[in-house]
């Protein structure tokens, strides 16, 4: 009784309460690049797209076939004022789950700022 008491008068804890008081000063590797477009917008059904292609990093998957993949998919976009390349950078984190995407967090804050820079290195 005693125990289901001190739960019942427990306070819900926050998200908040687990995070971290300091701000990283980077959210990504893969730096924004300017463009002359006002907004830039995908549709959803882009990016479902993409997540339905997911490189996860594993030894058996080619990394080049992957590369091939998100750069048709990307193509399949034309924004007014933003390059090919803008669209790439701009959606390739999201082709990548599990240990590519901890191999593209291990690179320093936007620290990649071209698409050759981005295929180079993966």
């Amino acid at each position: 009784m005693l125990e289901a008491n001190t739960m019942a008068n427990e306070q819900p804890r926050r998200l908040e309460d687990y995070s971290s008081t300091s701000v990283p000063q980077f959210f990504t590797s893969i730096a924004r690049p300017e463009v002359q477009a006002q907004n830039i917008t995908y549709p959803h059904s882009l990016i479902q797209l993409i997540h339905g292609n997911l490189f996860h990093g594993l030894p058996n998957k080619d990394p080049y076939a992957h590369l091939a993949t998100c750069i048709e998919i990307c193509n399949t976009v034309r924004i007014v004022g933003v390059p090919e390349d803008v669209v790439r950078l701009n959606l390739f984190s999201f082709s990548l789950s599990g240990e590519a995407k901890r191999w593209l967090h291990s690179f320093k804050g936007n620290s990649l700022r071209t698409w050759d820079e981005v295929v180079e290195n993966f």
